[in-house]
């Protein structure tokens, strides 16, 4: 079976779900999946600018009604929950948990606790953060020591 680490920041849609649990064909995947609940006033800006890059101007507007730090558990744990399930009921064992700090740290640790086979990095575009290689994917290629794949979440 091939494991994959699957750092999201939102929940799966159903093309998410299809598109990660048909990357390897016919082959039997398990998920570990990795909800990263919203972060700080720095990333909130960072997010903003993304949203203007993409002319998504009401996003960048809405950026500040957003919970963040603890208040954004209890969404990130439904995002997750739900994500899980979606990934179950396409066929796929999937377990789960919310990062509560240091992502990266605990990207690595589940990486060799669980023996996975690559990480999967799906979401939204970071066009600041990447430019500068300072988003998740490029991140964790320096860490984790598995191949890491950035893929770009899909919206409903």
């Amino acid at each position: 079976m091939f494991t994959s680490v699957l750092m999201i920041e939102k929940p799966l849609t159903p093309v998410d779900v299809e598109f990660v649990t048909t990357l390897h064909g016919d082959e039997t995947v398990s998920f570990v999946v990795l909800m990263q609940p919203r972060g700080d006033q720095a990333d909130r800006l960072l997010r903003s600018i993304d949203d203007v890059a993409l002319g998504e101007l009401d996003d960048a507007v809405r950026e500040g009604d957003e919970p963040e730090g603890k208040e954004a558990r209890v969404p990130a744990e439904r995002a997750l929950a739900e994500s899980l399930a979606s990934l179950r009921a396409s066929g796929s064992q999937a377990v789960g948990q919310v990062v509560e700090d240091h992502p990266l740290d605990l990207l690595k640790s589940v990486v060799t606790e669980t023996g996975a086979d690559e990480v999967l990095v799906l979401t939204a575009p970071h066009y600041v953060e990447e430019f500068f290689h300072r988003d998740w994917a490029s991140r964790a290629r320096h860490k984790v020591g598995v191949p890491v794949l950035k893929l770009f979440s899909h919206n409903e």
